[in-house]
């Protein structure tokens, strides 16, 4: 399950409200004629739900947490754990930072991650997944064990192959193609 034809609010909502077109620099330095501002769906209060029931629709019965790299991964993480336990559901929800906090209790991860967590690694949109597996060392340095790693938007197409040569699955609640453009690569 994953896709338009499985998703179409969330596909709607996004190409309305996230989906830029023209000419934009992109973090790799590639000109792109498409950017998606993912946050503008999922830090919206009529997207959250879509968002937060897309991401559960996909989850391992065996997970207990859910977070990632901030700030892509925070507000997918938050909702979609505080839809969860409202349904009876608990998951850790936690962030890990972009470096180590060398103050008070140190480290990368921020929230709720205890050791031997079962943990799915999200983000709100990825191009190259290198995010995505940034975190997922930081999960496994943290003593967690990432089981899927799940991005709202796929936009590179090269996510999948990435994490799998990490021994990690991959799943995009939503791609390019079902946004109607053609995946940005590597």
């Amino acid at each position: 399950m994953s896709g338009a034809d499985d998703f179409p609010e969330l596909c709607a909502h996004i190409l309305e409200h996230s989906v830029r077109r023209g000419d934009f620099v992109l973090k790799s330095g590639r000109h792109s004629s498409w950017f998606i501002d993912s946050k503008q769906t999922v830090c919206r209060p009529e997207a959250m739900l879509l968002v937060a029931d897309a991401v559960l629709s996909v989850m391992p019965d065996e997970a207990t947490a859910i977070g990632g790299l901030t700030m892509g991964a925070d507000p997918v993480a938050f909702v979609t754990a505080g839809v969860a336990a409202t349904r009876g559901r608990l998951l850790n929800a936690f962030s890990v930072r972009k470096e180590v906090k060398d103050h008070g209790g140190g480290g990368r991860i921020a929230g709720a991650l205890d050791p031997g967590d079962k943990v799915v690694v999200t983000e709100d949109t990825v191009t190259r997944g290198t995010s995505l597996l940034e975190a997922a060392l930081a999960i496994r340095e943290a003593g967690a064990e990432p089981i899927l790693l799940v991005a709202v938007v796929d936009r590179g197409g090269t996510a999948a192959a990435m994490a799998a040569a990490q021994g990690l699955a991959f799943r995009a609640i939503l791609t390019a193609p079902d946004l109607g453009f053609d995946y940005e690569g590597a």
